[in-house]
């Protein structure tokens, strides 16, 4: 009868229920084997940090006090009682640039904004006041005033000599997310991404650190926790990082930010003509595309220079204009190549200009204004 019936169950079905019935009826083995299970593993220890995680937490520490989490605020008035108020409009990130309060970010994140709020690393929150704008270059500086103790502004680094495949980290409060951090490489340089009103933002940084919405305006350091730039956009349908992100260099930070500082707007390096965009030189034997100057300002650096401006001939034609063909070695075809170029110098500064007259190429060293 016993065999027939496990038989019928089979011996793994009985060897079940024989575990189960001696189980029932040990309390002892019960508490036993459970307890075993239930203590905390053995730790494995750590063979230590390498020195790459060293030093991105040593660059990370010391510079995420100097970076602060923007919320904005626009106007609206109500179209029932006509009563004008607040409401959150936006949020982004920024950082400290000098230790008495001048706080850098994207001119997109506090665009269309009545007020400001920046919040520090320690958690205190101050109203800011905007200082001036660089929509051009996706720039804007505000000021807050902070008692002592004030985080230092962030070391400066360099953005001419970076090299794609170098490490650098993004520093903001992506998604409202407080001080986060993200870690990648230059991906590329020399970017170009449409800007406010149509105009391009050129000479962006490419890289494959995360940026999210909320970066916006936090910093791009390098390895050694210099400013290399600073994040602007992300490229990604979805709205979220795809792995290409761009940042504004701080070569042109380092330009734009003085200017807003002390003028509120950021005028580039002028030559004081004014000229005909795209035009092909009259006089010369075969076309020459680039800028001709239709005009100079008395006492500009193209006057003082010696360039020559255009003349009406007896029957109504512009002749014998000179052409800009380059700035600074630059390559210049139309308006928007001669304004770039110029953007990239401040006034004082000597630049090579090339130029077309009379069917012939000159170059000649112009102190910009």
């Amino acid at each position: 009868m016993g065999s027939r019936f496990f038989g019928r169950l089979g011996w793994t079905t009985a060897a079940a229920l024989v575990l189960i019935v001696a189980w029932n009826s040990i309390p002892l083995f019960q508490s036993r084997l459970l307890g075993h299970f239930s203590q905390p593993l053995e730790v494995t220890q750590s063979a230590g940090l390498s020195q790459v995680e060293r030093e991105t937490i040593a660059a990370f520490n010391a510079a995420k006090d100097s970076v602060v989490f923007i919320t904005t605020a626009e106007r609206v008035r109500d179209p029932w009682t006509r009563n004008v108020y607040e409401v959150p409009s936006g949020s982004g990130s920024g950082f400290f640039w000098d230790d008495i309060g001048h706080v850098v970010t994207n001119y997109h994140v506090i665009d269309g904004a009545s007020a400001a709020l920046v919040r520090l690393a320690d958690g205190r929150t101050f109203a800011a006041e905007l200082v001036g704008t660089a929509p051009q270059h996706d720039l804007a500086v505000l000021r807050v005033g902070i008692p002592a103790p004030r985080p230092a502004g962030l070391p400066i680094g360099s953005s001419d000599d970076l090299q794609v495949g170098q490490s650098v980290l993004a520093i903001g409060n992506p998604f409202g997310l407080d001080w986060t951090l993200t870690t990648g490489i230059v991906s590329a340089l020399d970017r170009e991404i449409p800007g406010p009103g149509g105009r391009p933002i050129t000479g962006l940084i490419q890289t494959d650190a995360a940026i999210n919405p909320g970066n916006s305006g936090g910093p791009l350091i390098d390895s050694s926790g210099r400013l290399i730039g600073v994040n602007t956009a992300i490229y990604s349908p979805s709205g979220s990082s795809a792995g290409i992100g761009f940042a504004v260099p701080v070569d042109t930070v380092n330009r734009v930010v003085p200017s807003l500082i002390a003028r509120g707007v950021h005028r580039p390096a002028q030559l004081g003509i004014r000229f005909v965009p795209n035009a092909r030189s009259p006089s010369s034997a075969t076309d020459v595309q680039g800028v001709a100057v239709l005009d100079i300002v008395e006492q500009s650096a193209a006057a003082n220079a010696g360039l020559r401006p255009a003349r009406l001939s007896s029957d109504g034609r512009i002749v014998s204009a000179d052409v800009i063909r380059s700035i600074g070695g630059r390559p210049v075809e139309d308006a928007g190549d001669l304004v770039q170029a110029l953007d990239a110098y401040r006034p004082g500064d000597t630049v090579e200009v090339a130029f077309f007259r009379d069917g012939e190429l000159y170059r000649i060293d112009v102190t910009l204004q």
